[in-house]
């Protein structure tokens, strides 16, 4: 083992006893490369962080353009910063009247935390109803609400007043009460391995929200910023929460998160007490600049739009694979079903071999990720696909 993975093994905070051990030299496109030349087939994007392709140059250039003007200056919400400032402009116009207020910050988690404060704020209340399944992050309000059980207990307590039910569970619903402060839901069911809502859940979770006073959160940390074939998941379901959560891409590869609410529910966290919510780095002058770069060529570049069609062509190529049970897929967010953990793990370590990153769910260990960067092309839809193909006619041999 050479000397750079024995000092990350010696020195940095690891996640599990197992990691992938790539040293990584560089990245371009949906391509990463090992100091040793090999080439990978980046098709998880960091978990949907790099939409626009790793080392996108209009993202480079915003990067270096930033730096070179300011960094950090003064904690979040004080200064006028012109990436802030343009990037939560650009934002808000893309979605519906009743989101247009920002409060960026570092993380995923910190989206999550941040939401449901406000909603505590706002309604009064102090009961969260979250779902069997869902990953909302690390930090312990979010621990609270996620929906692992085996992740929570070793550090309970957690935030007390949770309940959580079903996805797709019409009749659960009736939980969502008027002491109920928020509903947190991930719209595709991520983590658990890409489930998709029933025709009209989400239009009954609105209206049972509507009929209770509760807050409706969307966590479109991963299923935003275009990755399921829209630019926010909620525009497919004909349903407008009251708060949004962002990150992951939302950073164009650098770090921000960011919860997206009504003006006048914002301004909550601004008095009774002064401060509500703060943060020293939150809209980092440089992530904003990194991520409105990245918005801009979205859009330009329609990458969104062409999610479901790249999304469509992966399950075209692999659905009928004898090892392949099933694939459950929104815009280009796919869980390719092999129905044993073990076999899941002998097809990645194949992936490894053959070029390929994916990763199993967080929730379910029987189906592997493909996400690749919104950027890839339709040959190399079909040519990792060949290569994905490969691998599961050798574990199925």
């Amino acid at each position: 083992m050479d000397i750079l993975r024995r000092q990350f093994l010696a020195h940095v905070g690891q996640t599990s006893p197992s990691p992938l051990m790539i040293a990584v030299e560089r990245a371009e496109g949906v391509f990463f490369y090992t100091p040793e030349g090999k080439w990978y087939y980046d098709l998880i994007s960091g978990v949907n962080v790099s939409n626009v392709g790793h080392g996108n140059p209009a993202v480079i250039e915003a990067i270096r353009e930033q730096a070179g003007q300011y960094t950090h200056i003064m904690v979040y919400g004080e200064m006028v910063e012109r990436p802030q400032v343009e990037y939560a402009a650009l934002l808000t116009s893309l979605m519906p009247a009743g989101l247009d207020s920002v409060y960026f910050l570092n993380s995923g988690s910190e989206a999550v935390e941040g939401a449901l404060k406000l909603a505590k704020r706002c309604t009064g209340r102090s009961g969260l109803v979250s779902f069997r399944g869902a990953y909302h992050g690390s930090t312990h309000g979010s621990l609270s609400v996620m929906g692992g059980e085996e992740y929570k207990n070793a550090f309970r307590p957690l935030l007390p007043d949770v309940t959580q039910i079903e996805f797709n569970d019409f009749d659960a619903l009736s939980e969502i009460t008027d002491g109920t402060a928020a509903v947190i839901i991930d719209p595709s069911q991520s983590e658990a391995g890409v489930r998709i809502a029933a025709d009209g859940y989400f239009k009954a979770l609105r209206e049972r929200c509507d009929r209770t006073g509760a807050m409706l959160i969307f966590d479109e940390i991963q299923s935003g910023m275009g990755r399921c074939g829209a630019m926010f998941a909620f525009e497919k379901y004909g349903v407008v929460p009251d708060i949004v959560c962002l990150a992951k891409a939302l950073g164009g590869g650098m770090p921000l998160g960011a919860f997206v609410a009504s003006k006048d529910n914002m301004e909550n966290l601004t008095y009774n007490p002064v401060l509500g919510h703060i943060t020293t780095f939150g809209g980092h002058p440089v992530c904003c600049a990194a991520g409105l770069a990245a918005l801009r060529y979205t859009l330009e570049h329609r990458l969104h739009e062409k999610a479901e069609a790249l999304g469509a062509l992966y399950e075209s190529l692999l659905a009928d694979h004898p090892a392949v049970r099933e694939v459950r897929r929104n815009g280009l967010l796919l869980a390719v079903e092999v129905g044993s953990p073990d076999l899941m793990m002998r097809i990645l370590e194949q992936f490894k071999r053959l070029g390929i990153l994916s990763d199993w769910f967080l929730f379910c260990d029987t189906a592997f990720r493909i996400s690749p960067p919104l950027t890839i092309t339709a040959e190399q839809v079909r040519e990792s696909s060949a290569l994905i193909i490969e691998a599961l006619d050798t574990v199925n041999q």
